[in-house]
C-alpha cells in the first residue's frame, strides 16, 4: 500500500484592521470596529479608511458630535472622496446645519460613485424635514434613474402627495409598508401613515395600524431591567436621600432638559433658541455617553461619590466640549434637549454639579398617544410599542422627577406644558431668570425659528404656540382602561397647584 503523502493545512488568510472594521460594524459591533479602527487612525493620522472607520463606528454608536470631530479630520486630506461627503452630509444634518449639509449631500448624489444613491435619499430627507418642500419636489423630479425606483423615493414622494391628499397618501403608504420592503420602510411608511389618518380623523383606523407596525417592526425590549435601577434611585430620593457632593468643578452655560418623549421639548427648545445668549443643540448624545462612560467604572450608581476628580474630569469635560461644538458661535448657554437625562440624573450630578434643568411635564395620556402613534427607534425605545409599556415608563418618571433634581444639589424649573401653551411669556420668563437671563420678545414667536428641527415635532413647531395638541387623547379615549386615572389625577393637582402659585406670583 502506497504511502500518503501528509496533508498540510490551507493558510488561513490574514483579516486586515480595515477588513475587521468593516465586517464588526456589518455585524453590529460598533465598540468593537471602534476599538480596532481608533488605534489604526493613531497610528497613522492621514489613513483614510481608518478615520472612515472611526466616523462609521461612532456614528453607528449615535455619537454625533464625535463622528463629527472625526469626520473634521477627514475633511483635511479627503474631503472630496464620495464617503467622506456623505457622512459629512448626513452628520451636517443631524446637527441642523442645513446648507452644509446639502451641499456635500448634492455633491455627491449628482456623480456616479457608489454613494450617488444614498446621497440622493439624504438630500430628499433633509429638504423633508427642513420644510424645504419645493426644493424637495424639484429634487424627486429631478431623480435619476439610479434611486428613481428605490423604496425610499417613493417614501419620500408619498410624503409629498400627504400634503395636498392625505388619504392617497395613506393608500401610497401602506403600499410601501409590506414584507418585500425592508424593516426599516415598512416603519417609516407604517408611521407616516398613521399620522395621516390621525389628521383625518380616522382614529380607529390610526391606532391599529399603530399597533401593527410596532408588532411588525419594534424590537422586544427588557423594560424590567431598564426600570429596575431607576426605579431604586426614585426609591432612594423619595425617602429623602441625596447623591454624593461631585469632586469636579461645577460647568457653567450648560441647561438641560428633564422628562420624557412628546411633552413639549421640542417647543421650548424652539422659543429658547430664539434668544440671543441660548443655543439649542437639539437632542445631543452626549448624556447617554457619559451615563455610560461611568456605568462603566464599576461604581454605578451608589459609589460615584468615591470616584476622584481625575477619573470624572475626562468624562464631564467630553460632554462638555461636544456641546459647545454644537452650538452656535456666540450663544453662552447651550440648551441639550436630550430625552435621556431623567434616566441619568446621579451620573449628571457626579459629572455635571453646577448644570441647570427644565423639567417638563404634560398630561400623560396626551403624551402617551403621541408616543405610541410615532416613529422611535424600533430597538433603544422599544418601550413605545404600547400603552401598557408607556405608562409603566411615565409612572416611574413621575416618581423620580423633580425628587431627583433636588437630591443631586441642580438648580431648576418645573414647568407644565399646558400652562406653557396658555402663558408662554411667563414661563419663557421663568426659564430665563434660572440661567440669568432677561425675556426678549423674540422667545414668543418660535414658529420664525430657522433653526431645522430632525424630531417628531418637525411639524408642529413651524406654527405659532397654540393648544391644538392639548386633550388629543380623547380622540382615542378607547384605548385608555383605568390603570391611567391615578395618573391623569396626579397631573391635574400638578397643574392647579401650578396655575394657583402663578396668580400668587
Amino acid at each position: 500500500m502506497a504511502k500518503q503523502s501528509p496533508r498540510w493545512p490551507e493558510p488561513v488568510a490574514l483579516e486586515t484592521p480595515v477588513a475587521a472594521i468593516d465586517r464588526l460594524l456589518r455585524e453590529g459591533r460598533a465598540i468593537d470596529a471602534l476599538s480596532v479602527a481608533e488605534p489604526l487612525a493613531a497610528k497613522n493620522p492621514r489613513m483614510l479608511q481608518a478615520w472612515l472607520g472611526v466616523a462609521r463606528a461612532r456614528l453607528h454608536l449615535g455619537w454625533i458630535a464625535e463622528a463629527d470631530e472625526a469626520l473634521e479630520r477627514l475633511d483635511a486630506f479627503a474631503a472630496a472622496d464620495p464617503q467622506v461627503a456623505l457622512l459629512r452630509g448626513i452628520v451636517h444634518q443631524r446637527l441642523g446645519r442645513t446648507d452644509q449639509a446639502a451641499d456635500r449631500l448634492r455633491f455627491v448624489a449628482t456623480g456616479r460613485s457608489l454613494q450617488a444613491v444614498e446621497a440622493s435619499v439624504a438630500l430628499g430627507e433633509l429638504f423633508w424635514f427642513a420644510h424645504r418642500h419645493d426644493d424637495l419636489k424639484s429634487w424627486l423630479a429631478s431623480a435619476g434613474p439610479a434611486w428613481a425606483h428605490d423604496p425610499r423615493a417613493a417614501l419620500l414622494h408619498a410624503r409629498v402627495l400627504g400634503r395636498h391628499d392625505p388619504a392617497a397618501a395613506v393608500d401610497a403608504l401602506r403600499a410601501l409598508a409590506v414584507p418585500s420592503n425592508g424593516p426599516q420602510i415598512r416603519r417609516a411608511a407604517g408611521f407616516e401613515a398613521v399620522g395621516l389618518l390621525d389628521r383625518l380623523g380616522r382614529y380607529r383606523e390610526a391606532y391599529d395600524l399603530a399597533l401593527a407596525i410596532h408588532a411588525d417592526t419594534t424590537a422586544p425590549f427588557d423594560l424590567d431591567g431598564v426600570l429596575l435601577e431607576t426605579g431604586r434611585v426614585a426609591q432612594a430620593v423619595s425617602r429623602g436621600e441625596r447623591f454624593p457632593a461631585s469632586r469636579v468643578e461645577p460647568v457653567e452655560g450648560i441647561c438641560l432638559v428633564a422628562g420624557l418623549p412628546r411633552s413639549g421639548t421640542t417647543l421650548l427648545e424652539q422659543m429658547l433658541d430664539r434668544h440671543p445668549s441660548i443655543s439649542g443643540i437639539g437632542e445631543y448624545d452626549g448624556v447617554d455617553r457619559l451615563g455610560f462612560d461611568l456605568q462603566s467604572t464599576g461604581q454605578w450608581p451608589r459609589g460615584l461619590g468615591m470616584l476622584r476628580a481625575e477619573v470624572v474630569r475626562p468624562i464631564r469635560d467630553r460632554y462638555v466640549r461636544g456641546a459647545r461644538r454644537l452650538a452656535r458661535p456666540g450663544a453662552p448657554w447651550c440648551f441639550d434637549k436630550t430625552l435621556r437625562a431623567w434616566r441619568w440624573i446621579p451620573a449628571l450630578a457626579c459629572a455635571l454639579p453646577g448644570a441647570r434643568f427644565i423639567h417638563l411635564q404634560r398630561d400623560p395620556r396626551d403624551m402617551a398617544i403621541s408616543i405610541l402613534l410615532s416613529y422611535f427607534h424600533p430597538i433603544n425605545d422599544g418601550w413605545t410599542a404600547s400603552l401598557g409599556s408607556i405608562r409603566r415608563v411615565v409612572e416611574l418618571e413621575r416618581a423620580l422627577l423633580p425628587t431627583a433634581l433636588a437630591a443631586g444639589g441642580f438648580k431648576h424649573e418645573s414647568i407644565v406644558y399646558e400652562r406653557l401653551v396658555s402663558d408662554p411669556a411667563g414661563h419663557a420668563a421663568r426659564c430665563l431668570s434660572l440661567l440669568g437671563l432677561q425675556i426678549d420678545a423674540a422667545v414668543l414667536d418660535p414658529q420664525e425659528n430657522r433653526r431645522a428641527v430632525f424630531t417628531l415635532s418637525h411639524e408642529q413647531v413651524r406654527r405659532p404656540i397654540n393648544a391644538s395638541s392639548i386633550g388629543r387623547w380623547k380622540n382615542y379615549a378607547f384605548a385608555f382602561d383605568g390603570s391611567w386615572d391615578a395618573l391623569a389625577a396626579d397631573h391635574a393637582r400638578t397643574s392647579a397647584a401650578a396655575d394657583r402659585s402663578e396668580r400668587s406670583a
